[in-house]
């Protein structure tokens, strides 16, 4: 049993430190009726929705498609390297961080097992580490790139326009820098051989045929579900629509969401809905987060990574705009800054072992670099 509980803790360990917090918690706020209210349904509900959907597009192969394509058009190793970068940014506005993560790395991996071995070795960690942050900061441009965004979103109220107007300063500086960086290291690569990109040992010349019934119903379901963060209409439409569609046609889409992160959302809504009644914390934490919320967000979110320390944070003040640029800032920095980030980690363990210590400090030395410009930009605009 208790070793049943340990592999259960290493495997969701978020999730295993946000029940224990509720549970402890639950010794000082016995458990009431208020309880109900600290959840955001909306919240759980749109985010849901929205893993559903991309799970649906995944399993259909759209995104394998799209990058495949993409990639036959492009010449060179560095043009190559790019785009794999560029589909993590620019996708996870739209289909969030871990899953643009998800998508590309395993394909990075592939193509760059498909060069030269020298020039494989000097990109394998550079990459993966590139699209990494690529994704962190690409999704923090969208109300639905990532879980803090869309709750922050929501509770301040703001629209689309708002959130990406106050984020765009930002990834349009991490983009820069990204296309920076990829040049910087391309001039410093071993020129080999007959390392430009040959399609054919690529290999793309599989092709998966699309289910064009699932792909046409999770679109219009995903356009349903930008509505809803519109907030045009109820979130309780898509909810039943997606789940009468995967239950009457695509059931096996179902064991593709990520409950694990929707209970942690839950144990962690009971857990700060209980400290917000708790006189003595409230009080404390308001105090040392009056005008330091950026930055409070920005530590907290290298602890306890960016989602819970926007739960938490957010029933301590209203300054939300502020949370959403700390905690999308705070997103970069240590491994878990990001839950996201650990999906490159495991890739590489499971790539080499040997290189996790190697990756770990290419990872925090380029993390920082980018915290440390976006920390500058924060405070010149403020």
């Amino acid at each position: 049993m208790l070793q049943k509980l340990y592999v259960f803790f290493r495997k969701e360990t978020v999730l295993s430190i946000a029940v224990i917090l509720a549970l402890l918690s639950m010794f000082w706020v016995r458990p009431d009726k208020t309880y109900f209210t600290y959840i955001d349904f909306r919240t759980l509900g749109l985010l849901f929705c929205l893993m559903a959907i991309v799970a649906g597009l995944k399993a259909v192969g759209v995104f394998d498609i799209l990058a495949k394509k993409l990639l036959m058009g492009t010449s060179g190793t560095v043009g190559v390297i790019r785009l794999l970068v560029l589909l993590c940014f620019f996708l996870s506005m739209v289909i969030t961080n871990d899953v643009a993560l998800i998508t590309f790395v395993p394909l990075a991996l592939i193509i760059v097992h498909k060069l030269p071995k020298e020039l494989g070795n000097y990109w394998l960690l550079k990459i993966v580490a590139m699209q990494t942050i690529a994704a962190n900061l690409g999704s923090m441009l969208t109300p639905i790139g990532n879980p803090q965004n869309l709750y922050l979103y929501a509770r301040a109220g703001m629209s689309a326009a708002e959130l990406i107007t106050l984020m765009l300063p930002y990834s349009a500086t991490a983009l820069i820098l990204l296309l920076i960086w990829i040049q910087v290291a391309a001039a410093k690569a071993p020129h080999v051989c007959g390392s430009e990109k040959d399609k054919t040992l690529l290999g793309f010349s599989d092709r998966k045929e699309l289910n064009m019934e699932y792909l046409a119903a999770y679109l219009i379901l995903f356009t349903i579900c930008l509505l809803t963060v519109a907030h045009i209409i109820p979130y309780q439409i898509p909810l039943v629509l997606v789940l009468i569609y995967m239950l009457l046609r695509n059931r096996e889409n179902i064991s593709r969401v990520d409950y694990s992160l929707l209970a942690t959302f839950i144990a962690l809504f009971i857990f700060i809905g209980n400290l917000g009644r708790i006189p003595q914390f409230s009080s404390f934490l308001e105090r040392i987060m009056a005008g330091r919320e950026t930055l409070t967000a920005v530590l907290a979110s290298q602890i306890m990574s960016n989602v819970p320390a926007a739960l938490l944070l957010s029933g301590f003040t209203d300054n939300y705009r502020a949370l959403i640029v700390g905690t999308n800032i705070g997103g970069l920095g240590t491994l878990i800054a990001s839950m996201a980030s650990l999906i490159s980690f495991k890739y590489i363990a499971k790539e080499n072992r040997n290189l996790r210590g190697k990756y770990l400090g290419i990872f925090t030395a380029s993390n920082i670099i980018f915290m440390i410009f976006m920390l500058i930009l924060y405070f010149f605009l403020r």
